[in-house]
């Protein structure tokens, strides 16, 4: 089942709604906060809905900022190695998956023995209007 098949309960959708709009990453709180009209009040309601959108590829955690965002492709089924380029002025946050770079981190991980169940680069800097800014 592809992610546009998967059948969200309201409250999964609530809060994939806030990441789809969302402007950069957002804390589970950040993302109550945002809710809270609607009607939630515990962070084990954003919690829960978190877990499913993880589980499901239709989100992802951002390990270094304790945040989450929207899956930026969550109907490609590989999603491999995922990098984050992350501003560290604005907070734009730009997801993408490199297949290359993706094999070649394989490669290392068999040359290391090693078996990685994720992998997730975070790169920090400036996105180019803040360093034209600068």
């Amino acid at each position: 089942m592809s992610a546009a098949e998967q059948v969200l309960t309201r409250n999964q959708q609530a809060v994939l709604d806030v990441l789809t709009e969302a402007t950069g990453p957002l804390s589970a709180y950040g993302i109550l906060d945002a809710l809270r009209p609607a009607g939630f009040r515990a962070p084990l309601q954003v919690y829960r809905a978190l877990d499913k959108l993880l589980e499901a590829g239709l989100a992802h955690r951002i390990e270094s900022m304790n945040a989450f965002v929207a899956c930026a492709s969550p109907d490609d089924a590989h999603h491999e190695a995922i990098v984050f380029m992350l501003c560290e002025n604005c907070g734009q946050t730009v997801e993408f998956a490199d297949h290359k770079l993706a094999h070649r981190l394989d490669e290392l991980c068999h040359m290391k023995d090693f078996q990685a169940h994720k992998q997730t680069i975070e790169i920090r800097g400036l996105c180019a209007r803040c360093a034209k800014a600068a």
